[in-house]
This record gives structure tokens, sequence and C-alpha cells, in this order.
């Protein structure tokens, strides 16, 4: 039998209305708990205050680890021989060069029969070694040397390369010098801004500047002074460059060179003396100059036509020098 019976409705729970923060705060336990406020930012803020603690203790020696860290040019001078150099804040600066490289310039006083010449050299051992050109103490019987400090040395001749216009002289009982830092010849290019220091007319540490003009120029020049005449320190070494001749006659015993051309201001003095590079290192020994004996007044001195043995030539020729090379 069928129950038609119908039951009255049941009422319904009332249904849970969603949460509102705003009015209905949940217990503690069903929200995850925040963070400590700012606690992140706390510990960047501490280092940072180390870090500036321990560099106002420590002072410059930290920025110098700094700066080799960040500076890959600084770990290495690249030079041959240890000695000059410019500081980092201050290269490609006449006036660095000339502050680091003048100690290591010396002026050449050599003295024969027949009178004396003057020139210049380039200190490249802590105990005396100088290199200068073999016309300026060819044919000696003694050698003067005064450093930019005024300090005077005998020199004596160890070797002489006539062929290539150098000679290695070595000062009696000197130590402690600044030796010069050697270049890389190799690495110079056309245009590249350049210093010369030496003794021109006898003025001692006298600084000129210019750029490179030309390499490879063919330079020739007297292999030894004529027994007759002494070179004239007022006077230039005579030369001769692109078939004409220049400060008068090389005479019949010449040799020739490839040389680096300046137009840096080189006179009678200079020979012997250094070109330098805005590194302070040495590229080149200045060598032949044209000085026109003829010009008066506002036409006399330098006409910016200067040459240079490259260093690598030198740096090549060190140890037969050394060993008492061509005489």
């Amino acid at each position: 039998m069928t129950d038609n019976y119908s039951y009255p409705q049941q009422p319904q729970p009332p249904q849970h209305q969603p949460y509102d923060a705003g009015v209905y705060p949940p217990p503690p336990s069903h929200q995850p708990a925040p963070p400590p406020p700012r606690a992140k930012a706390k510990r960047p803020v501490a280092l940072i205050a180390a870090v500036a603690i321990a560099a106002a203790v420590i002072g410059g020696g930290a920025s110098a680890l700094v700066q080799q860290l960040t500076d890959g040019n600084t770990g290495s001078s690249g030079s041959a021989v240890p000695g000059t150099t410019v500081a980092q804040s201050s290269k490609g600066t006449v006036a660095s060069v000339a502050q680091a490289v003048s100690p290591s310039i010396v002026e050449i006083s050599a003295t024969s029969s027949a009178g004396q010449s003057t020139g210049s050299g380039v200190i490249i051992t802590a105990d005396g070694e100088i290199i200068t050109n073999n016309h300026v103490v060819a044919g000696a019987d003694s050698v003067k040397v005064r450093l930019s400090t005024g300090k005077t040395y005998t020199a004596k001749v160890v070797g002489t390369d006539p062929g290539k216009d150098l000679a290695l002289i070595k000062l009696e009982g000197a130590s402690g010098l600044k030796a010069a830092a050697l270049g890389d010849s190799s690495k110079v290019a056309v245009g590249d801004e350049v210093v010369a220091i030496g003794s021109p007319e006898g003025l001692t540490g006298t600084v000129t500047s210019g750029i490179v003009s030309a390499l490879n120029r063919d330079v020739t020049v007297a292999k030894e002074q004529d027994p007759g005449q002494q070179q004239n320190p007022r006077q230039g070494w005579p030369f001769e460059f692109g078939g004409q001749q220049f400060n008068g006659d090389a005479g019949s015993s010449k040799t020739t060179y490839k040389a680096i051309q300046t137009d840096a201001s080189l006179n009678p003095g200079n020979s012997g003396g250094a070109l330098i590079n805005m590194n302070g290192e040495i590229i080149g020994i200045n060598s032949a100059m044209y000085s026109p004996s003829s010009a008066t007044g506002s036409t006399a001195g330098s006409v910016g036509l200067g040459f240079a043995i490259p260093v690598n030539t030198v740096k090549a020729d060190l140890d037969d020098l050394r060993s008492g090379g061509n005489s």
C-alpha cells in the first residue's frame, strides 16, 4: 500500500557566510604566522655597516684590493726591467713620465786627446750599467757620468757595437740606482705620444715631448769618429737619411739601422738618451737628430726630425755588449 502522507519540510541549518576578515577574525591557528617585521632588511644593513667599518680601519689597502679585483690592467707592468713606474692615476701625462724616468737618465762627458764630447745615457741596472750611443764614447780615454741628483761617477766602457751605434758603460762604485723600465718597441705605432729626456747642450734632464712620426727609417751614421776630430757638443752627430747628409760628412766607415722617427725636440747632447712611451717605458735610444748649424735666431734649434734606435735592438744586443761587444 502506497503511503501518500506528505511529511512536513524540515528546517535546514543556516549556511555559513564566507569569512570576512574584518568581521570574524579566524583563530590564530588558522593563519600562518607572518615573518618577523623587516627581519630580512636588517642583515644587509648590518653587513654594509661592517664593511664600512673594515674599510675605515684598513684604509688604502682595502681600496687597492678592490682596484686589483676590478681592474685587470693593474696586476702587471709589462716591463722587461723593473724600475720606473708611472702611477695608474696619472698615466698618459708628460709630467708623470718625466717624474718617473728622469732619475734613470744621465749626462755623459767623454774625454780624449782630441777634446770632449757630451751625450746622455739610460741606467738599466741598480749597480750602474748604462746604455748609450757608441758615438758618445767612441775613442774616449775617460768617461764621467752625472746623475740627475748632481752626483758624479767615473765610468768604464764595458762593450761597444759600432754597427748598431750602441755602447754599454758601467759606473764605478755605484749601487741603489733607479733602473729604467725597458718596453717593447714592436708595439710602437705611428702617432703614439712619446717623451724624450737627455742633456742637450749640457742642460741635464731636459724633457721634451711629441709623437712617433714614422717607423723603420733607414738611418746611416759613422761607425767610428775621425781620429783627428772630436765631436763638438754644439754640433750634431753626422748622419745620412733619404740620400742626404745632415750635420756634416759621416765619413767612409758607416752603418745603417732601422730607427723610430719622432718629432719630439732633440738637440746635440740628446744622443744616448731615452725615448719613452706614456707608461714610462723606454722604447728607444735617441741617436740622430737634424740640427741646422747654419741657422741663427728664430730658425735655430730642433726642426722636429729625430731618430731613435728601437729598444728591442738594445735588448737583443745586451749580452754581447756585456761580454765586450765589437770593438
